[in-house]
């Protein structure tokens, strides 16, 4: 299967999962009156996803890279937010546990697709060669890397 867009990639998906599931949390009576750690985590979760769309649309490997590991890195922003909110009694455990599986799948997927594309020959459409744009590579790469799996 081709990937055409970054709405097409299996992480991105699980990111925005996580977004919807961190708006719904944050949205009970108690959670929401601590507006500092509602924004936190809130922007914190948006970055992950947001990271994720912005690296696929930059021009090289490189940049892509850096943008997967600020998304990685957000990831465990969040899940740190989830103990601050479990310890808070913002959370049941329920949710505690469902937010954390979620970072952990997430950052597990984000670290797969890093150390795959370190160790490809993708180059970006900066210093293109083989193919006609990064986009191409780029989908490339992340369906070798999900059927490889």
């Amino acid at each position: 299967m081709r990937r055409r867009s970054f709405e097409e990639i299996d992480v991105w998906k699980k990111a925005r999962e996580l977004v919807n599931f961190i708006y719904n949390v944050t949205k009970n009576k108690e959670f929401s009156k601590d507006f500092g750690l509602t924004d936190q985590i809130r922007r914190a979760a948006v970055s992950v996803m947001s990271n994720i769309a912005e690296g696929f649309e930059r021009g090289s490997n490189t940049e892509f890279l850096q943008f997967l590991y600020i998304a990685k890195g957000s990831a465990g922003e969040v899940r740190t937010q989830l103990y601050v909110s479990l310890d808070l009694g913002y959370i049941t455990k329920g949710d505690f546990q469902k937010g954390k599986e979620l970072c952990v799948d997430i950052s597990g997927q984000l670290s797969g697709l890093i150390q795959y594309l370190k160790g490809s020959q993708l180059k970006g459409e900066k210093f293109k060669k083989e193919y006609k744009s990064f986009r191409d590579e780029t989908q490339k790469v992340v369906r070798e890397f999900y059927e490889g799996k």
